[in-house]
């Protein structure tokens, strides 16, 4: 559900407002920021994001960050922060998220920046994924 609500979200913003978006897992831009910055690239690719008007970051915390990709991370929520909209999926709790970032006050200052100005929506129940596979049986 929380990945076809933030694909709803960015291509109601991209027909509707004409919104530059893109969408990302978290550890694929992870991925993509440490490959660039050993490449010697960061520079163009921050460039890229900072056009954009919305950026998706689907499925925070199936995977924990290397430091290096944590602080590029950070940079790129930091960037965004008050000056552009950001959509983020995750199964994890606030208290979790050390667990991705790996650093306490890394983990806090990224929280901190973004619920500043969020919208929180919290989905219970089963997952939608779960209830097709019942019912293909």
């Amino acid at each position: 559900e929380k990945t076809y609500l933030a694909t709803l979200i960015s291509l109601n913003a991209i027909h509707r407002y004409g919104t530059k978006v893109k969408f990302f897992t978290l550890a694929s831009l992870a991925n993509k920021l440490i490959e660039a910055n050993q490449n010697g690239s960061l520079p163009r690719l921050i460039k890229q994001l900072e056009r954009l008007d919305l950026l998706i970051l689907d499925e925070l915390g199936y995977i924990p960050l290397h430091k290096e990709g944590a602080e590029l991370l950070f940079q790129v929520i930091s960037m965004c922060y008050e000056n552009k909209s950001l959509v983020i999926t995750t199964n994890l709790q606030f208290g979790q998220w050390n667990h991705v970032f790996g650093d306490p006050i890394l983990t806090e200052a990224v929280i901190d920046r973004l619920i500043h100005h969020s919208h929180l929506l919290l989905f219970n129940g089963e997952s939608f994924r779960y209830k097709e596979s019942l019912i293909q049986q």
